[in-house]
């Protein structure tokens, strides 16, 4: 109150009369109450932030009580880059008898260790990413990042919140990208990093109505050759603004897996040969019978001339450098270059063969245009097996990731939808519908002929399959023509 009589001193001096008191008294303390109203909703907002977790750290200083708190374990390494007041920070931690360091690289914006993986002796380098909000600070950031994966020279795993959207539906109620995205799969692309596919929620970061994936792992395709399997999926966010993403390497066996007939067969002298005499031991069962017993001689004789193509491969090299170290030494004789000529061919008859494997499985629309490049495929491959597979399934209302109930519900819902109910018999009446002459309806009843049959197999696509039983119709050219 002594501010507005003070304020209507001043009012009064200007000129104000005595009969606009009131007026000017009711206008100053609706003016006071909604500046006190403010200051209290800034209040309780910057209370309400200070108390709500945060998914990277805010700390200036990590110490080791803090690891062992998060953690549960005093053999825990870390490594941190502080924060600046609220803004930043990251921590990464990790198991000392699992993982060797071998370095550590910071940024303002990242925190990469480079080491090797204990188990499987892998030489690696994982990095955390805190990006930035501005355009021209993600791109110095990128910048970093790709100095960084140059100096170390290994297979990289960035993983972290990269501020950045790569495709409009990965931010919820935007009509275009920003100019920044772009840029960002610009980068990725330079880099040859893959972006692990989410597929049990849509997005990662929460705030009011606002909604986005900006949380991503971006993976080397040197990191797939090792960890073909490993796959993405979220954890509960709780009350934090983010999702916490779970990096797993999926070996599990799921059940036999279905039978596909490969090209890369009909590379081995003796495939046709085996196959007629299996064919021929079948006897005189149905067609569809026959194809189906087929499978299993098949899938033994796969197992036993073509299982584990890139071993075959590697003991090829090694006897190959053994004769080259042979050749060096100085202990040369009338048999070592025909040795190795022999070597050297049946090596080449392998690579034919694994990428002939490779592009079948990739499923590549430019297989045949493009040179070898059987890493490239394979690496397709992985990533359409991680996109198809279904980890987890929401049923009535809950999210389930139990593999055995998800396979029962999706058998469930595809038996129901295709249940075929009972219905009504439907006649005609006499004249109603146009009758077919005998001559018309004995041609659309004959059966085909055989060059008619063949000529439509023929004019087939060979990489395509006809049904499921996982014959394609290069298999059934060969072998059935």
């Amino acid at each position: 109150m002594a501010e507005n009589k003070a304020a209507w001193k001043l009012a009064v001096k200007s000129g104000a009369q005595c009969s606009d008191e009131e007026d000017i008294m009711a206008i100053l303390q609706e003016q006071n109450e909604a500046i006190a109203m403010k200051q209290r909703q800034a209040k309780q907002k910057e209370k309400a932030r200070r108390s709500r977790p945060k998914n990277q750290t805010k700390k200036e200083l990590i110490t080791k009580f803090d690891v062992v708190r998060i953690w549960g374990s005093d053999r825990t390494c870390w490594e941190f880059v502080s924060s600046i007041g609220t803004s930043g920070g990251l921590l990464i931690m990790w198991d000392g008898a699992a993982f060797k360091l071998y370095n550590c690289y910071k940024g303002d914006r990242w925190l990469c260790i480079e080491g090797v993986v204990a188990k499987d002796n892998f030489h690696c380098a994982i990095c955390l990413v805190y990006g930035p909000h501005e355009r021209a600070e993600k791109v110095s950031m990128w910048e970093e990042l790709s100095y960084i994966a140059g100096l170390c020279q290994v297979p990289f795993y960035f993983l972290g919140d990269f501020n950045e959207i790569l495709h409009l539906e990965e931010r919820k109620g935007v009509t275009t990208l920003p100019a920044s995205a772009a840029e960002f799969r610009t980068w990725i692309n330079d880099m040859e990093l893959i972006d692990l596919a989410l597929n049990d929620r849509a997005y990662t970061w929460f705030r009011g109505q606002s909604c986005s994936r900006i949380d991503r792992s971006l993976v080397s395709l040197g990191w797939l050759d090792v960890y073909s399997e490993t796959c993405l999926r979220s954890g509960l966010r709780d009350l934090s603004d983010h999702c916490p993403l779970v990096i797993e390497d999926s070996r599990r066996v799921e059940g036999p897996r279905p039978f596909r007939s490969l090209d890369s067969w009909f590379t081995h002298e003796g495939f046709l040969r085996m196959v007629k005499e299996e064919w021929r031991e079948l006897g005189d069962v149905q067609f569809l019978q026959k194809m189906k017993a087929l499978s299993e001689p098949l899938r033994r004789w796969h197992k036993q001339h073509f299982g584990n193509m890139a071993e075959r491969i590697k003991k090829l090299e090694e006897e190959i450098r053994k004769v080259d170290d042979m050749v060096s030494s100085g202990r040369y004789d009338g048999t070592t270059e025909a040795r190795r000529r022999a070597l050297v061919s049946c090596c080449e008859k392998w690579y034919l063969r694994q990428e002939m494997h490779w592009k079948q499985m990739s499923r590549s629309r430019h297989a045949n245009e493009m040179d070898r490049n059987t890493r490239y495929f394979h690496n397709i491959a992985s990533a359409r097996r991680r996109n198809n597979r279904i980890e987890s399934l929401v049923i009535n209302g809950r999210l389930v990731r139990n593999q055995a109930r998800i396979k029962i519900a999706i058998r469930d819902f595809y038996k129901c939808l295709y249940h075929q109910e009972a219905s009504p018999r439907v006649t005609f009446r006499d004249g109603l519908v146009h009758r077919l002459e005998r001559e018309e309806a004995e041609t659309l009843e004959a059966l085909p002929s055989v060059e008619e049959v063949k000529e439509a197999v023929w004019d087939y696509e060979s990489s395509k399959a006809p049904g499921s039983d996982g014959y394609n119709m290069h298999f059934i050219k060969k072998v059935l023509g």
